[in-house]
């Protein structure tokens, strides 16, 4: 299977690269490596497809959620980013996904509403929404699906905030696996 991952070289992207690397073909997407993509950009999604060609499988682990606390016009640049652009990815990927193949986006989970995550909110409870609706409206057995980390471990440690309550990357990466060698559809993986 040939698995174009965005986002390839953050914590969680590398994880998923290298695990699914174990059994397929990975090609490797990021900001600003060789072959790149902008997911704000609608003619970077294209281009980054004109190079990379048919697929079996797209995942976008480049997400990151805005914080409230930005100013007007970043506020709504950060929904272009992590709603907007990956609605937009599952949009220009279908023509390019093959027959029966999937794409895997990215939400995210807060434990609980604090200051300053209401934007995160909207953000992933539109991303999961999205996903199981248009689930349904993909065209040639098309599979869609999200997965919804919560705190990865490697990230606490890298805000130096205490890493207990995160999940290693390695173990965020199953849930991608089992979104793209799986069966399910509109499902949101945590």
């Amino acid at each position: 299977m040939r698995v174009l991952v965005i986002g390839a070289t953050g914590t969680i992207g590398r994880a998923v690269g290298d695990l699914l690397g174990e059994h397929h073909e990975v090609v490797p997407v990021s900001r600003r490596g060789p072959l790149h993509a902008d997911l704000t950009d609608p003619a970077s999604i294209d281009a980054m497809f004109a190079e990379t060609g048919r697929v079996d499988a797209v995942v976008c682990c480049a997400a990151n959620a805005p914080m409230a606390r930005l100013n007007h016009p970043d506020y709504w640049t950060g929904l272009d980013g992590k709603l907007l652009g990956q609605v937009n990815l599952v949009r220009q990927a279908v023509p390019h996904v093959r027959d029966g193949g999937s794409i895997t986006l990215t939400s995210g989970r807060f434990t609980e509403p604090l200051p300053g995550t209401s934007l995160g909110h909207l953000v992933n409870a539109g991303l999961e929404a999205f996903v199981r609706a248009a689930a349904t409206e993909l065209p040639r057995g098309l599979r869609l699906n999200v997965v919804s980390p919560g705190w990865v471990r490697e990230t606490l440690l890298n805000l130096h905030m205490d890493p207990q309550p995160g999940t290693p990357a390695a173990d965020v990466a199953r849930l991608y696996a089992s979104a793209v060698e799986g069966t399910a559809q509109g499902h949101t993986f945590t």
